[in-house]
């Protein structure tokens, strides 16, 4: 696979959670750090989406917001 996204981050899915039309999808990315994301029902279905398995997040925005704890 090429895409032109440059922030790909490779996991393990730990989680699928179905909602009727979309599921929220989390990914392992490793060293405690995990990633959601909400795609729909037919997404998680078309890639075989699974817990245990591999996958990659790929992070395509035109803003990122930051936090703190202050």
């Amino acid at each position: 696979m090429k895409i032109s996204a440059r922030n790909q981050l490779k996991g393990k899915v730990v989680s699928i959670k179905e909602g009727t039309v979309n599921g929220i999808v989390v990914l392992d990315i490793g060293g405690g750090n995990k990633v959601s994301a909400t795609i729909s029902l037919d997404a998680i279905r078309e890639l075989g989406l699974k817990p245990g398995e591999d996958a990659y997040a790929i992070i395509k925005a035109t803003s990122v917001m930051i936090g703190t704890d202050h």
